[in-house]
């Protein structure tokens, strides 16, 4: 194990978070937050130098591998959680150090789940700051660190693989590096263009700002006590769509980049992502009809929940919980589906679920046929049998530690099973909202910090594709380490 390069990473991880609290600062100061600007400060000058210390010389050994990866990533995005937690402790908006920890890994992991009664109270440097984590989690802090720090050698492919959503991570171009520019390039192009968008449709520069970051990281926080609902149709529906664009694979996008056209409109991922809002919405719009009373509002509010549930976004225009029974079952299907691989969605990944089911699909052709020799294919590709190895071997240890979570916050706080299982659900696709008692219009703040820390763990583990956490518990992987 190479614990000097695995801190050289660290060091540079919170150097770019200390330079990221720039942003809610400058916020702070123009609103005249005095208590919150020197809370950010402080932790911005501690997370710099922490970071210059631990990177002032480059280790001589540099060799990085899949453990290495996986284990550096965990461990950046635990560090970056604790760090990022501090402006909300400090000030005493969430006077709970594990609550204000809740709140930034929600944040980071662009979960959108919460622990506050009332947003509005924080005050703007910290709203922005909040949202802005979203924005910095939804492509991956390590994606841009390599776009600063090329390790060579192919090794930084450990730390992308490690930390990219999906069964499968290629490189767009031959070097890592060049592809992880590739990607922020795309994303602040489209972050950019839809907060202008979001500005011309009327939303104040505040709003539009935050909920940019929020939609373009499929975070979901809020900025108002209303959540979406006070905002007009047409900012709803540019959020909606907006949402949708960023659960997509960001390589259709670079395709189209490349005027590989044909390429991106041939994307199978893409066009079952599009076909299943398509027939969830019309059928959730169909369902809510007589509860809503108008055809274009029903429509309208099934196609936001929809795009905002699939993609993990988490942001409400209704309340869902109160739709009927057979809504919200899509709701909870679309929760388990996700986005695309590639995006910056959560979930199981469409990705997944294609190819689960074409593997029950040639199992059952093989004891029909047993001498047809079939190969699954995605994107016109045959997949290869490690890829489908590890996809069944995510979805095992998915159901066990979904279950466990769900028997673990059930056991120390006894709510109703719907409540615990939508939280877990919630948190573990990295999606926000939940049912029951962790519905739209509710919060997480009822839950026992013991219950705060297992779903900590699941809203990591959810964003990290749970590999990089479950090998910090592998005692194999720490022996034989060498600085």
């Amino acid at each position: 194990m190479n614990f000097s390069m695995i801190l050289y990473v660290l060091a540079w991880v919170l150097k770019l978070e200390a330079l990221s609290l720039i942003l809610p600062l400058i916020c702070a100061v123009i609103y005249h937050e005095w208590a919150s600007s020197a809370a950010i400060l402080l932790t911005a000058v501690g997370a710099a130098v922490i970071g210059l210390l631990l990177g002032q010389k480059k280790p001589k050994r540099t060799d990085y591998y899949a453990r290495e990866g996986f284990i550096t990533v965990a461990l950046c995005w635990i560090i970056m959680s604790l760090v990022g937690a501090l402006p909300f402790f400090l000030t005493g908006a969430i006077p709970s150090y594990i609550d204000a920890v809740f709140e930034i890994v929600s944040g980071f992991t662009t979960t959108g789940s919460s622990i506050l009664t009332e947003v509005e109270h924080l005050g703007k440097g910290l709203l922005f700051w909040r949202s802005f984590s979203h924005w910095i989690g939804g492509m991956g802090v390590l994606v841009l660190v390599l776009t600063i720090l090329p390790l060579g050698g192919g090794y930084n492919l450990m730390i992308m693989k490690a930390e990219s959503p999906g069964p499968d991570v290629s490189k767009m171009v031959p070097r890592v590096a060049d592809t992880a520019k590739a990607l922020y390039k795309i994303y602040l192009i489209l972050t950019i263009f839809m907060i202008l968008i979001f500005v011309l449709s009327g939303m104040p520069v505040f709003d539009a700002l935050c909920i940019g970051f929020g939609t373009a990281g499929t975070g979901g926080f809020a900025v108002r006590n209303s959540g979406m609902a006070d905002y007009s149709m047409l900012s709803q529906f540019l959020i909606t769509v907006f949402m949708i664009m960023f659960g997509v694979n960001f390589n259709v996008y670079y395709m189209m980049q490349q005027k590989r056209i044909k390429d991106a409109l041939h994307c199978e991922e893409a066009r079952i992502y599009l076909i299943i809002i398509a027939i969830s919405t019309f059928f959730i719009g169909c369902n809510i009809l007589p509860q809503v009373g108008d055809l274009h509002q029903a429509f309208h509010h099934a196609f936001f929940t929809v795009g905002s549930i699939i993609t993990t976004t988490g942001f409400g225009t209704l309340d869902f919980a109160l739709w009927p029974q057979a809504s919200q079952m899509i709701l909870l299907f679309l929760m388990l589906c996700g986005a695309c691989a590639g995006s910056t969605g959560g979930g199981l990944k469409v990705s997944r679920v294609i190819i689960m089911m074409k593997e029950i699909r040639k199992e059952l052709t093989v004891i029909i046929h047993p001498e047809a020799v079939m190969h699954i294919r995605l994107e016109k590709k045959s997949i290869e049998h490690s890829v489908v190895r590890s996809v069944n071997c995510y979805l095992i240890m998915y159901v066990l530690i979904f279950l466990i979570s769900v028997f673990l916050i059930s056991w120390a706080d006894n709510f109703d099973f719907t409540t615990n299982f939508s939280a877990v659900a919630a948190t573990f696709n990295n999606i926000g909202p939940g049912l029951g008692m962790v519905g739209p219009t509710s919060n997480f703040s009822t839950y026992s910090d013991f219950s705060k820390l297992v779903l900590i763990f699941d809203m990591l583990a959810g964003r990290l594709e749970i590999l990089p956490m479950m090998i910090l518990f592998t005692p194999r992987v720490w022996r034989k380490s060498t600085w």
